[in-house]
């Protein structure tokens, strides 16, 4: 898939020790048709001088995932927490009150989230065809969810009502 000047994205980190974050950023340019520049709305130059921009593969790139409205996770579902300016994928290890202990398969870490610092975990699949639509597959509830979010048409659509 291919990314615009302007386009709102996130950034895979394949650093160790950041490993399972994504990033947001914004498409500055695209570098000879298979990188891009982007600047990061909330990582900053070394001397906190602006927004870091740097160059990234496209493997690394993907658009924002649609917002999904959720008020509670249940034992083990798949989510992002925000922390260190990015949003990690984790998985809700338990309750400590009104929070969420989550567990974060990369580090073996534990951390207490409250719910605003949460959102339910999508993976990103690129899909090819007539009408270009990026594919989030979503595990929220302890169901299986896949949800179809039209970039054109910016409208999210159920697997069954495409194919039923």
């Amino acid at each position: 898939m291919g990314f615009r000047r302007g386009d709102r994205v996130e950034v895979a980190s394949k650093e160790e020790g950041f490993l399972g974050s994504y990033y947001a950023a914004t498409v500055i340019a695209e570098v000879l048709g298979k990188d891009y520049i982007v600047q990061y709305k909330t990582l900053l130059k070394d001397d906190r001088s602006g927004p870091l921009r740097e160059i990234v593969t496209a493997g690394d790139v993907r658009p924002r995932p649609p917002q999904i409205p959720a008020t509670s996770f249940g034992l083990y579902d798949k989510i992002d927490a925000f922390d260190n300016d990015g949003w990690w994928v984790g998985r809700i290890a338990g309750k400590v009150g009104l929070d969420y202990l989550v567990n974060f398969e990369t580090t073996w870490d534990q951390i207490v989230y409250p719910m605003s610092r949460l959102r339910v975990h999508q993976e990103w699949v690129n899909v090819s065809g007539y009408v270009l639509r990026i594919v989030f597959l979503v595990t929220y509830c302890r169901e299986a969810l896949m949800m179809f979010y039209d970039l054109d048409f910016a409208s999210i659509f159920k697997l069954d009502a495409l194919i039923g």
